[in-house]
């Protein structure tokens, strides 16, 4: 289980869990003043402590603050070690998201070691910005969903140009966007992008990148758009679309098989759909297992 906590700026840090992968995400730590607030708490019970052990050795405390950048397990289970000393905070989508599925997903990966986890929620909700001092670091907590799910909240930090982006963005990984929006991520990547001065993003998963992320996630979601568009006029299902298509320069992205579940989103609003409407999931988890080929997605959490 390794990790490594990683300055960016003054007080400002990114606790990177390689090497990423399903259920494998990273966190930030920002410090100041004798406070200090942590972005997102991990999947399982054995790395939310790992992480709270490094939160407190580097802060000399415990986080104060917990921020959720949206209501995925493998970013909100942790929550539970951190609640009793920290005021968590997240989308007022992610609240609701994260009270009606529980714990569901670990039925997803039974034979991972979740350990005693339970769903605390968010103590403190918002629907658009919400303005974060740590100390002499000021962070702007800004809502730019649907994209990946639909409560999509990304960690901005002006004065030095680092972005904590959750999952709307994934270095060197296949973006996911079943549970959020097709269209409403090419949003957020194009928002982004209008950010000044970002020179630093800290993905949901993979290592420590650049804005250049942001051509890549953008390319992938117009390619698969441009798929998606092509399998519904060929009256194509989203599996059968995902198995002709050429990943071409996204091949060497991680977690191929998102391709299948991603179409179904895409799909959806390709004949109209609203973004972030719910789709079922558990059809596109067996088409992706299908489109790997019967094996199970792999899950080193």
């Amino acid at each position: 289980m390794d990790s490594e906590l990683r300055p960016l700026a003054p007080g400002v840090y990114a606790y990177l869990q390689p090497p990423g992968g399903w259920c494998v995400s990273n966190a930030g730590l920002l410090t100041g003043a004798g406070s200090a607030a942590l972005i997102d708490t991990t999947a399982t019970e054995s790395r939310a402590r790992r992480l709270y052990d490094t939160a407190v050795a580097t802060a000399g405390r415990s986080p104060g603050i917990v921020v959720n950048t949206h209501h995925h397990g493998d970013h909100t289970f942790g929550n539970f070690v951190f609640a009793g000393e920290a005021t968590v905070i997240a989308h007022e989508a992610a609240r609701t998201e994260m009270a009606d599925k529980g714990t569901g997903l670990r039925r997803v990966w039974p034979d991972v070691g979740w350990g005693e986890i339970s769903v605390a929620l968010p103590d403190l909700t918002f629907t658009e910005r919400l303005s974060l001092h740590i100390g002499d670091l000021h962070a702007e907590l800004r809502y730019v969903g649907p994209a990946h799910t639909s409560n999509d909240v990304v960690v901005w930090l002006p004065e030095h140009g680092v972005l904590f982006a959750g999952d709307v963005l994934m270095a060197g990984a296949t973006p996911f966007v079943l549970m959020g929006s097709l269209s409403g991520s090419l949003q957020a990547v194009a928002a982004l992008r209008r950010l000044p001065g970002l020179h630093t993003v800290v993905c949901g998963h993979g290592p420590v990148c650049g804005p250049e992320v942001l051509d890549v996630t953008e390319g992938y979601l117009t390619w698969l758009a441009a798929v998606a568009a092509d399998g519904v006029r060929r009256g194509w299902n989203p599996l059968e679309a995902a198995r002709r298509a050429d990943l071409g320069e996204f091949a060497t992205l991680t977690e191929p098989e998102r391709l299948v579940a991603n179409l179904h989103r895409a799909y959806a609003e390709e004949r109209g759909a609203p973004r972030g409407i719910h789709l079922p999931s558990a059809p596109a988890f067996d088409e992706m297992v299908a489109y790997n080929g019967g094996r199970p997605l792999t899950c080193r959490a």
